[in-house]
């Protein structure tokens, strides 16, 4: 058995824990087990889990540039005591240009700087980032993007058109978002929305999500479509200024926050639509989510095309302005009555989830691409 070093930023109910959390719960471990190295102290949602799978957590300082030499030395203190590594897997692209490096340097054969994001934060952050970031590709043996547009953004143009990064897309189990119509039940009745037309969205409360404009997009569209609630799933820095929001337009009885939810794949059967205007993305797990249940997605043109697995997904230019996007969502429903919608579903869900499991979107057939890449890159690289 061999041992992998996930390095990620918590172990919360981030979409980048959740995809590796899917492949871990899949992962033969008597070939390959799985710890955890983060920068957050405090107990993450998955820590029991790893716990109980064979795992560990870890925790290391985050980085800061006025800590630049003490964050160094905790790297170079971490991987001094934890050298039996086959792999280090980087998820943490901002400051995988310090720690790979360190723990190539330790003796790990395997180093992988995996990006999950095409975007980076605005102001001073996001160009301390960037410049983080810059000599990634030579500092790594192996680099993984979850799209086209993560691996232009993490690694560069040339890494790119040169064929050396390796698009793998976030994947799911799919089997876990068929149809059932009794979570449907049970998540709209306790949310009261039995009747109701449910827009739904999941991620994080973060500017890159552009929830704002999604609520202004929804204000709209309720003028078309008077049963329509919208639900967002999610927390973040963001969640106060959205509850502003809210109030402002007096649309409080309209908007359903339930906060992070696990599992989460039955409030997507609870969902009638799907909208996400994000701003930037890698690759969104949650419009393959929404996809694998059934849903037709409204989706910003700032999204890779590679999201679209099904012809459940259309793109809508955040160019347009919210009344644009709320006639998009009216052309696209209509006045279909929530229970023909529902049995449209249904009647589709076959076909659907087998598109989805032929897919690299489908975590089982991921698991056999990361266990041939940890076994044969360990001996490709010593």
């Amino acid at each position: 058995m061999i041992r992998v070093l996930q390095v990620l930023g918590s172990t919360t109910l981030g979409g980048a824990e959740s995809r590796v959390m899917d492949l871990y719960r899949h992962m033969d471990r008597d070939r390959v087990q799985f710890d955890f190295l983060v920068t957050k102290g405090h107990t993450g949602h998955f820590d029991e889990e790893i716990e109980g799978l064979g795992g560990h957590v870890y925790t290391i300082m985050p980085y800061r540039i006025y800590n630049h030499k003490q964050y160094t030395d905790a790297v170079k203190t971490f991987f001094k005591e934890h050298n039996d590594y086959a792999v280090v897997h980087g998820h943490m692209t901002s400051t995988a240009s310090i720690y790979l490096p360190i723990a190539k340097a330790s003796g790990i054969p395997l180093t992988i700087a995996h990006a999950r994001s095409a975007g980076v934060d605005s102001g001073i952050k996001g160009i301390l980032t960037n410049m983080l970031r810059k000599n990634l590709s030579k500092r790594c043996d192996k680099m993984i993007a979850c799209s086209d547009l993560a691996a232009r953004s993490v690694f560069g143009e040339h890494s790119y058109a040169d064929g050396l990064v390796k698009i793998m897309p976030n994947a799911i189990d799919v089997t876990d978002y068929a149809a059932n119509t009794s979570e449907r039940e049970r998540i709209r009745n306790r949310y009261n929305v039995t009747d109701k037309f449910v827009i739904g969205h999941t991620g994080r409360f973060h500017e890159a999500k552009n929830h704002l404009f999604l609520i202004d997009v929804f204000n709209d569209f309720i003028k078309m479509r008077d049963d329509a609630v919208l639900m967002l799933l999610g927390e973040g820095p963001l969640e106060e200024s959205i509850r502003d929001h809210i109030k402002e337009l007096s649309i409080e009885d309209k908007v359903i926050l339930p906060g992070n939810q696990s599992p989460i794949a039955p409030f997507y059967q609870a969902f009638d639509a799907f909208v996400f205007p994000s701003i930037y993305e890698g690759m969104p797990g949650s419009v393959i989510e929404a996809q694998a249940a059934g849903l037709r997605c409204l989706v910003s043109d700032s999204v890779t095309r590679l999201a679209k697995t099904t012809d459940l997904v259309e793109f809508e230019s955040l160019n347009n302005d919210s009344k644009k996007w709320a006639n998009k969502i009216n052309s696209i429903y209509g006045d279909l009555p929530v229970n023909a919608l529902w049995n449209e579903r249904l009647r589709d869900n076959h076909a659907i989830q087998q598109i989805m499991l032929d897919s690299d979107y489908d975590v089982n057939n991921q698991v056999r691409y990361y266990t041939d890449l940890y076994e044969k890159g360990i001996d490709e690289n010593r």
